[in-house]
């Protein structure tokens, strides 16, 4: 498949995904009484952490292998035995020095039963999670505890489906995952359709849950296709050096201390901060869509490419190309009349209007962070982690010292210093990574090592 092509489908596939996450919790509002939504928004909230996690663990990992052996920057890949695929050590040479297709035949089958681990560890992670969650919680009262409880018994349903999106991508076929996601949001919106108004949250999330099962089985006979026959190796996921487990810190860093960060601003000072704050966000979540899609998809669209110069500047212009994006939506939000603005937040409008300048700001910043980030997954992905520790929790010292300042708005303002921080920090970074080779400290991928961190 062409590169723009590949590209395309990965986006499109993203977009599927993105709104079949929007219209199951319209669907759910209007199927749900206001009690059976807040019931049911609660146990998503569960399952979209558990996402992030299995992601973190098993997904990202698995996108940053490649087929045609080890790649400059994945030294930890190739200490944990899970990411990197390698060339095999007996492969015979051509004449003229130059190697077999062994080498490149052994890549394959190394990466196609990567996939297969990663998705077999993922329903034995799920189910090993889930069954406990579902025993105890349909001991529990409450119709909370009912929709827990039916969301572990659908776990490894919703969580394989989304590995298996990982694994089209590694193989570098997201048409195949776009196919998927399709059947995915059919079957969603058909099912839930059919449920009467005032469903339960359980009954929502077993339905919702259930209705993963067709997209479940065609990835998985479409994958068998692909990878029958190759090596399976689930233990290298249980390894110490398992980037996985960095990758997890990373999301429970980045993602849980700015949310309660906000929620602690709430608590202490004025609670209308968390209405302002999450409303402006919830403004730019398309823009959130494509941030993830960068970091989590984008390593085996780089990884087309020949070497890792070309890498970084694809990385660089899709940093210029979001950022543009994200100064152009915030302009066009800013140009909305009063009463659209209200049709869209409510009562909250007014306020997160006037944060549209800091937000917009924001998300320009963040997009160039995110593509430094996706530009050091691929020339070394043990660097993400001290970026990500060090810089959110400045975040949240410039978010606490911007609302002491100025109130709501010096918070918005210290959200935005903090990921121009962590841009600056992410290109630094990656061009002392770019300066390493050139100045003789040879090749960044060591030779095969045992599993160590």
């Amino acid at each position: 498949m062409r590169a723009r092509t590949a590209i395309l489908c990965s986006v499109a596939d993203q977009g599927v995904a993105a709104l079949t996450n929007i219209l199951v919790l319209v669907a759910a509002a209007r199927l749900s009484t206001v009690e059976g939504f807040a019931r049911f928004s609660a146990v998503y909230l569960v399952f979209t952490v558990l996402l992030g996690v299995s992601g973190a663990y098993t997904g990202q990992p698995l996108v940053l292998r490649r087929a045609s052996g080890p790649r400059a920057g994945a030294k930890s890949g190739t200490e944990s035995g899970t990411d990197g695929g390698t060339a095999r050590d007996g492969a015979t040479a051509a004449p003229g020095g130059a190697p077999s297709g062994g080498t490149e035949h052994d890549g394959r089958a190394e990466l196609g039963g990567a996939c297969r681990s990663a998705v077999l560890f993922t329903l034995l992670a799920a189910g090993t999670a889930g069954l406990p969650l579902a025993a105890v919680c349909l001991l529990l009262p409450g119709d909370t505890a009912r929709a827990l409880a039916m969301l572990g018994l659908v776990l490894p349903v919703v969580l394989g489906q989304d590995t298996l999106r990982y694994a089209f991508s590694t193989l570098q076929t997201p048409h195949l995952a776009l196919a998927a996601d399709l059947v995915r949001l059919a079957g969603a919106l058909g099912a839930l359709s059919a449920q009467p108004h005032g469903a339960t949250a359980a009954r929502l999330v077993l339905v919702w849950g259930l209705s993963a099962l067709p997209a479940l089985l065609l990835s998985a006979v479409l994958l068998h296709r692909r990878t029958a026959g190759t090596p399976r190796r689930m233990r290298a996921l249980l390894r110490r050096g398992h980037l996985g487990r960095r990758f997890v810190v990373e999301f429970g860093v980045g993602n849980a201390t700015g949310q309660l960060s906000v929620l602690g601003l709430g608590a202490v000072g004025n609670p209308l901060v968390v209405g302002a704050l999450r409303g402006a966000t919830t403004l730019f979540g398309p823009l959130n869509v494509l941030f993830t899609s960068a970091t989590s998809f984008g390593p085996p669209l780089l990884n087309r490419l020949d070497d890792d110069r070309r890498r970084v500047r694809a990385a660089a212009v899709l940093a210029a190309v979001l950022a543009a994006t994200a100064a152009a939506w915030a302009v066009l939000l800013a140009l909305l009349p009063g009463s659209a603005g209200r049709q869209l937040l409510g009562d909250t409008w007014p306020v997160a209007a006037d944060l549209l300048p800091a937000t917009g700001s924001q998300y320009a910043a963040m997009a160039v962070g995110t593509c430094g980030l996706l530009a050091l997954r691929v020339l070394d992905p043990r660097t993400t982690l001290a970026v990500q520790v060090v810089f959110s929790l400045l975040a949240v010292v410039l978010l606490a010292g911007g609302y002491a300042l100025a109130g709501v708005p010096g918070a918005a303002w210290g959200l935005c210093l903090g990921s121009v921080c962590k841009a600056l920090a992410t290109w630094t970074r990656v061009a002392r990574l770019r300066r390493r080779p050139a100045a003789g400290a040879g090749p960044l991928t060591p030779a095969p090592a045992p599993s160590r961190p």
